[in-house]
Order: C-alpha cells, then sequence, then structure tokens
C-alpha cells in the first residue's frame, strides 16, 4: 500500500513540474552573436538556436541584475524561452560566473578550505 501511495505522489509531483514549465524551452551553450532583438546560441551538439529578446526578457549576469548589453559573444548562457509558433521567446537569459562559486571563494582561509 505504501508503495501504490509513494507512486501516485510521485506521479502528482511531476505532473506539477511539468505544467510549471509550461512550454518553456532551455537553451544551454555558448553566445555566437547579439543584435537589439535576438541572441543566438551554439548548443553543446553543435546547433545554432536563435533566441528573440524584448523589453520583458530579464537578464541576469552571476546572480545579479544585468541588461543586454551585458552580455558578450563567448559568454556561457542558460536561457529560458516560451515557444511562440517557430520561434523562441526569452523570459530569462542567465550568464556569468555561479553563485556557488563565488560563495566558496569567500571560504579561502577557511581551515581546510584553501586552494594550492
Amino acid at each position: 500500500m505504501k508503495r501504490t501511495i509513494t507512486l501516485v505522489t510521485l506521479l502528482f509531483v511531476l505532473s506539477l513540474m511539468a505544467v510549471a514549465h509550461g512550454k518553456e524551452k532551455h537553451v544551454v551553450g555558448t553566445v555566437t552573436s547579439i543584435s537589439d532583438s535576438s541572441i543566438t546560441v551554439e548548443t553543446k551538439d553543435k546547433k545554432s538556436v536563435t533566441v528573440d529578446v524584448n523589453d520583458k526578457t530579464k537578464f541576469e549576469k552571476s546572480g545579479s541584475p544585468a541588461i543586454l548589453k551585458d552580455l558578450k559573444v563567448g559568454d556561457k548562457v542558460v536561457v529560458h524561452a516560451d515557444v511562440w509558433g517557430d520561434k523562441l521567446v526569452a523570459n530569462e537569459v542567465h550568464f556569468g560566473a555561479m553563485k556557488h562559486k563565488k560563495s566558496m571563494e569567500g571560504m579561502k582561509g577557511m581551515e581546510g578550505m584553501d586552494h594550492k
């Protein structure tokens, strides 16, 4: 009986996660070009994906608010985008150093945390 309840709960949680993401697509890779209205990203499997940006697109660099002009060709990005017909429109663009890495740097000097 416990197994059945666990399975039903797991399926319910997974279905909620799917609904929460909706049709959002994630694009991960390296920026190859930038215009005022789009970003082109080369994914790890060498595919080129163009994502439109607009005034509602949120940019985040190293965990802090940013703008499109802060983004540079060669930056690694994670883009959360909605699918509109045959286009992707970015909701969020994350780039720069990760927060975790930044917090680990603050540990230098603590016993056992120095990197040599």
